[in-house]
C-alpha cells in the first residue's frame, strides 16, 4: 500500500546536500567554535594562537604578539617555523592555502612535525578563516616573506612573494576580521579575557613571551605574560593572598610520550582551588588527568594517616573533599594524542592519562609526605577537621531537609512563594530587608514571583565550613526556599525557581549584603552561577518629576541627560533604599518583565572569581585593604 505524500516536503537523492569547502563551517560555526556569541568570538583568537603554541611546545618558538586594532581584526604574530608555502604533493597548490581553506588539514596528524599539540581537530585556523569578513597571512621562510589574502574562507589570488625577511628569520603572521553577518549584535573581544586565557597559557608553557597589544582605547593597552617558573609560579599566584601552609609540592615525569607535571600547596582557607591543563589549554570540565589527581591525593593522605596512626581505628577514611579543602593545585599534561570530549576542548578523555596522573602523583606526593612530616601532620590535621565537620553538616543538613519535608511549601515562613509550580517560569527575589520585602511582596506578580526577605547581613561563608554555614538561620532560609540543598547532596535539578534575582539597596550596605550573597552561591551552589539561574537587580536611583510627569535615573549620567533633556524645573527623589518606594513604583522600574534591567552573574573566569572572593572576604587584611585603597576613587554616589 503506497502513502499519499500531500503537505509532506520531498525527501530524494537529489535532496541530500554536499557541503564544499568551509560553506559547513559557515553553516554551523556552533560545531566548530561554540557559537557565535563573544565567547566563540574569544575562541578565534585561542584558534590562531593554539597554532602558535604548538610551535613553542615543538621547541621552535618563544614569542607571541596578539594585537587587538581598532577595526577589531586581530593580528597573531610568531616566531615560529611558518607554515610551508610550496605546493601540497596531492592538492597540487601551496600547502599554505591547504592548511587555511581545507578541514582537518595540518602539521599535526602524522606526527613527524609535532610531537604535542593543542590543536586536536585540525579545523582551527581553516575555521577561523571561514568565519572571517577577510583573512591576511603572512610566512617569513627561506628569506622570504609569502601572503596570501583570502575573503570569507576563499582564496583572493595565489600565495605571492611580497617582500624579504632577515636570514634566518621565519614564522607566520595571521590577521583577521570576523564576520560580522555571523557574529550578530554587539560582540566584541574583551581585553580582560584574553589577558586571562594568555597568562594561563604563559604559566603552563615556560619561557615562552606573549603579548597582548588592545589599539582600539586611545591609550593602547599593552601586557606582557612570561613566568620561568612555570605552573609553580602559577600556584603561588593564585595563593598570593592567602596563609599558605607550606612551600608548593612540585612533580613532573614524561613517559610513553606523555609529560605531566603538578603543582600542590595547601591553604587555611576552606574553598578547593584546582585547574586541569591539556596541552595548554584549560579543560574546564576536567577529565582523566584530574580525576587521576585526586584518586591519588586521596588515597595517600589516607594511606599516611593511617600508617602513622593519625586516624583512629574505628573512623572512617578520608573523603575526597575532606584531603582537598584549603588545596591549590595545577596538574598540566602534554599528549601527543589528546583525546577531547568536543572542538572547544573543555574535557580530556583519553583512558592512560588517568594510570599515569595517579601513579606519577602518588609516588611524589607520598615521598613528599614522608619527607616533611610536619608539613603532613598539619595536612592530616586539617583534613580531620573537615571530615569532622562535614560529618557536623550532614547532621545540620539532614535537619535543614526533614525540617522543610515537614513544613512543606510554607517553609520558610517569611517566604512569600507563588502559585506557578513550573521552575523554568518562576522568580525568587532575595530582598534586603523587612521594609523592601513588603513592597515587593505588595508589587510583584504573585502568579510566577516569590520574594524572600533577609534580615541583616548573612553570614560570610568565605570563612566558615559549611556546618557553620548551616546553622545560620537567613542561609538556611535561603537554603530551603531554595530546594536544591547543599554540598554532597546538591542537586540541580530540585531548583524551584528558574531565576534567582538578587535584589539590594544602591548604598554601601546593599553591596555588602549583595557580595555575602555571591560568595554564598559562589562557595556553595555554584552550578546556579554556570547555569545562568542567578541575576542581580537593578532598581533607579533616582526619581525625577517634572509638570505631571516622572522619569527614572538608574545612574548618576543618565540623571543628568535627562534634566539637560527636559530643560525645565524638576524635583529629585534620591532612593536611599528599596522600601523607600512603594509597591507600584517598585514593580514598574524594578520587577515588571517589560522594563525592569536585570544583570547576569556569569562565572567567566573562576580562578579569578577564586582569588577576588578570596581578597574581598578572606581572613588577609592586607590584600582587601590595598584593592579599597587602590579603587576608592572610583566610587562614587554612594551614601557613606
Amino acid at each position: 500500500m503506497s502513502k499519499s505524500n500531500n503537505g509532506l516536503n520531498s525527501y530524494r537523492a537529489r535532496d541530500i546536500q554536499v557541503l564544499e569547502g568551509l560553506e559547513a563551517v559557515r553553516r554551523r560555526p556552533g560545531m566548530y567554535v561554540g557559537g557565535t556569541d563573544q565567547k566563540a568570538l574569544h575562541h578565534l583568537i585561542y584558534e590562531v594562537v593554539d597554532n602558535s603554541i604548538d610551535e613553542v611546545l615543538a621547541g621552535a618558538c618563544d614569542r607571541i604578539t596578539v594585537t587587538i586594532h581598532k577595526d577589531s581584526s586581530v593580528t597573531v604574530d610568531d616566531n615560529g617555523r611558518g607554515i610551508p608555502v610550496a605546493k601540497h604533493p596531492e592538492k597540487k597548490i601551496s600547502a599554505l592555502e591547504v592548511v587555511m581553506t581545507t578541514l582537518h588539514a595540518g602539521g599535526k596528524f602524522g606526527g613527524a612535525s609535532y610531537k604535542v599539540s593543542g590543536g586536536l581537530h585540525g579545523v582551527g585556523v581553516s575555521a577561523v578563516n571561514a568565519l572571517s569578513e577577510w583573512c591576511d597571512v603572512e610566512v617569513r621562510r627561506r628569506g622570504r616573506v609569502y601572503f596570501q589574502r583570502y575573503q570569507r574562507g576563499i582564496p583572493v589570488k595565489p600565495v605571492k612573494i611580497i617582500g624579504k625577511s632577515d636570514p634566518g628569520e621565519t614564522g607566520n603572521k595571521t590577521t583577521f576580521r570576523f564576520d560580522s553577518e555571523i557574529f550578530k549584535g554587539n560582540v566584541q573581544y574583551r581585553f580582560e579575557t584574553i589577558a586571562k586565557r594568555f597568562r594561563e597559557m604563559a604559566f603552563v608553557t615556560r619561557k615562552v613571551e606573549i603579548n597582548l597589544i588592545d589599539e582600539r582605547p586611545t591609550i593602547p593597552r599593552r601586557m606582557t605574560f612570561y613566568f620561568e617558573g612555570g605552573i609553580s609560579s602559577f600556584v603561588r599566584y593564585l595563593n598570593r593572598n592567602r596563609e599558605v601552609i607550606h612551600n608548593v609540592f612540585y612533580a613532573e615525569k614524561e613517559e610513553n610520550g606523555i609529560a605531566m607535571e603538578v603543582a600542590v600547596q595547601y591553604t587555611n582557607a576552606y574553598a578547593e582551588s584546582v585547574y586541569a591543563f591539556a596541552n595548554t589549554i584549560n579543560t574546564v570540565d576536567g577529565g582523566t588527568h584530574l580525576t587521576g589527581f585526586r584518586a591519588a591525593i586521596t588515597r595517600v593522605i589516607n594511606d599516611y594517616a593511617r600508617k602513622n596512626s593519625l586516624i583512629k581505628e574505628n573512623e572512617s577514611n578520608f573523603s575526597g573533599e575532606d584531603t582537598r579543602e584549603g588545596m591549590t593545585a595545577i596538574i598540566s599534561i602534554k599528549h601527543p594524542d589528546p583525546q577531547f570530549e568536543s572542538q572547544t576542548k573543555v574535557k580530556l578523555m583519553n583512558a592512560e592519562v588517568q594510570t599515569l596522573v595517579q601513579q606519577v602523583v602518588g609516588e611524589a606526593f607520598n615521598e613528599f609526605l614522608e619527607r616533611n612530616t610536619s608539613t603532613a601532620k598539619i595536612i592530616v590535621r586539617k583534613c580531620l577537621t573537615s571530615a569532622r565537620a562535614r560529618d557536623a553538616a550532614r547532621k545540620a543538613r539532614d535537619l535543614v531537609f526533614r525540617k522543610s519535608a515537614l513544613e512543606s511549601l510554607t517553609l520558610p515562613g517569611k517566604l512569600a512563594d507563588c502559585s506557578e509550580r513550573d521552575a523554568a517560569k518562576t522568580e525568587l527575589y532575595i530582598v534586603e530587608g523587612n521594609s523592601a520585602g513588603g513592597s515587593a511582596k505588595q508589587g510583584r506578580d504573585r502568579h510566577y514571583q516569590a520574594i524572600l526577605p533577609l534580615r541583616g547581613k548573612i553570614l560570610n561563608t568565605e570563612r566558615a565550613r559549611l556546618d557553620k554555614v548551616l546553622s545560620n538561620k537567613e542561609v538556611k532560609s535561603l537554603i530551603s526556599a531554595l530546594g536544591t540543598g547543599i554540598g554532597d547532596s546538591f542537586d540541580l535539578g530540585k531548583l524551584r525557581y528558574g531565576k534567582i534575582i538578587i535584589m539590594t539597596d544602591a548604598d554601601v550596605d546593599g553591596s555588602h549584603i549583595r557580595t555575602l550573597i555571591l560568595t554564598f552561591f559562589f562557595r556553595y551552589m555554584q552550578p546556579l552561577i554556570e547555569r545562568g539561574h542567578l541575576f542581580i537587580a537593578q532598581p533607579p536611583l533616582y526619581l525625577i518629576n517634572y509638570k505631571k510627569e516622572k522619569r527614572y535615573a538608574y545612574t548618576e549620567e543618565e540623571k543628568e541627560e535627562i534634566i539637560s533633556e527636559i530643560s525645565e524645573k524638576v524635583t529629585i527623589q534620591r532612593y536611599k533604599g528599596l522600601g523607600e518606594m512603594n509597591p507600584r513604583q517598585l514593580w514598574e522600574t524594578t520587577m515588571n518583565p517589560e522594563n525592569r534591567t536585570f544583570l547576569l552573574v556569569s562565572i567567566e573566569d573562576a580562578a579569578q572569581a577564586d582569588r577576588t572572593f578570596d581578597m574581598l572576604m578572606g581572613p588577609l587584611v592586607p590584600p582587601r585593604k590595598h584593592f579599597i585603597q587602590t579603587h576608592a576613587q572610583y566610587v562614587r554616589n554612594l551614601d557613606v
